[in-house]
């Protein structure tokens, strides 16, 4: 029996955001707008170098983003990831308690919890520092068989390819998920995941139900130049997927039908958290069968509201913001 709709599988994080200048962030020397994965050393320094400035701190990582904001919809959910025995792991164990998701996470005894310190530039560009911390632990062990049997969604970010014990869960889990009939949706993530990791993901992605790209990696996935020639090249390999294109809006291909979503109009603040918003939100209109079309327009609501403010998690309520677009939304047969 499915009880719960959504189940992530993805890196625990605690995100620590800071606004920087270009010049600062040239100065430490890492890729805008890209993932970096940043050792504890480097890390320490890094804090340290920023001395007293204000930092916005929340639970997050990617998968996790878009599994909260999937519950904040009114969806049911679990999450699976390991964290640290620190006082981030019980704050982020705590927070997702709080907000009613299953959390298959164990607090492991002398490591830290992960963290991400993401820089955000005055053009609302947000670039990520990640230093995995516990996760680095999490191999096929943590992927529980029930768990996923019980789940109609599981949702895995690019991320976890980054290292042998990752890439073996998410197969796993990609298996358990064909052997009990669940759906498997796949984001990911970013261009250097594609670029690094690409053969690990493109085997995952043979089992996926749903992709989510945006432009720069479904680029990279397809090796055409153009975001539509990559959504194009893509969507006659995949059975479902979506490519986001910031403010051109995005492009959804769902069961055969082709749905173009525009962007809705915003002043950018902050752009960490867009793709797992809209991933969250467009997978709480798949699960309760709301057309593509309508799955796509909140997904792109709810994205275009969290640009504009700082973090990953929207402000106002995702009860209003759902039914704003879905009150009077059709469903599938």
């Amino acid at each position: 029996m499915k009880t719960i709709q959504l189940t992530g599988i993805g890196n625990a994080l605690v995100d620590i955001e800071y606004r920087v200048t270009p010049e600062e962030l040239e100065a430490f020397g890492v890729q805008k707008g890209a993932m970096t994965l940043t050792e504890p050393q480097r890390r320490a320094e890094i804090l340290a170098s920023l001395g007293s400035r204000e930092a916005h701190k929340s639970s997050g990582g990617s998968a996790a983003n878009s599994i909260i904001a999937f519950a904040q919809f009114g969806g049911t959910a679990a999450y699976v990831s390991l964290l640290g025995e620190d006082a981030d792991g019980r704050h982020y164990a705590d927070e997702f308690r709080q907000l009613g998701i299953h959390l298959e996470a164990p607090l492991l005894p002398g490591l830290e919890t992960g963290t991400c310190v993401v820089f955000v530039t005055p053009d609302a560009e947000r670039t990520l520092n990640t230093t995995l911390a516990a996760n680095m632990h999490f191999d096929r062990s943590h992927v529980r068989e029930d768990l996923i049997k019980a789940s109609e969604w599981i949702y895995i970010e690019g991320y976890k390819l980054t290292d042998d014990n990752g890439r073996e869960a998410a197969d796993v889990a990609a298996f358990y998920a064909r052997k009990h009939g669940t759906h498997l949706a796949v984001s990911c993530s970013d261009g250097f995941i594609v670029d690094v990791f690409g053969d690990a993901l493109r085997e995952l992605l043979k089992s996926a139900t749903m992709v989510f790209a945006n432009e720069t990696e479904a680029m990279a996935l397809s090796g055409e130049g153009q975001a539509k020639d990559a959504f194009a090249r893509l969507a006659s390999v995949y059975p479902n997927m979506a490519v986001t294109m910031g403010d051109k809006g995005s492009i959804i291909h769902w069961n055969g039908d082709i749905v173009e979503i525009p962007a809705y109009t915003t002043t950018p603040i902050d752009t960490i958290g867009a793709g797992d918003m809209y991933a969250g939100a467009f997978l709480y209109g798949a699960v309760h069968r709301y057309r593509p079309e309508y799955a796509g327009r909140l997904a792109s609501y709810a994205s275009s509201l969290v640009v504009s403010q700082y973090g990953p998690r929207l402000r106002t309520s995702h009860l209003d913001v759902r039914d704003s677009i879905l009150s009077s939304a059709e469903t599938l047969p």
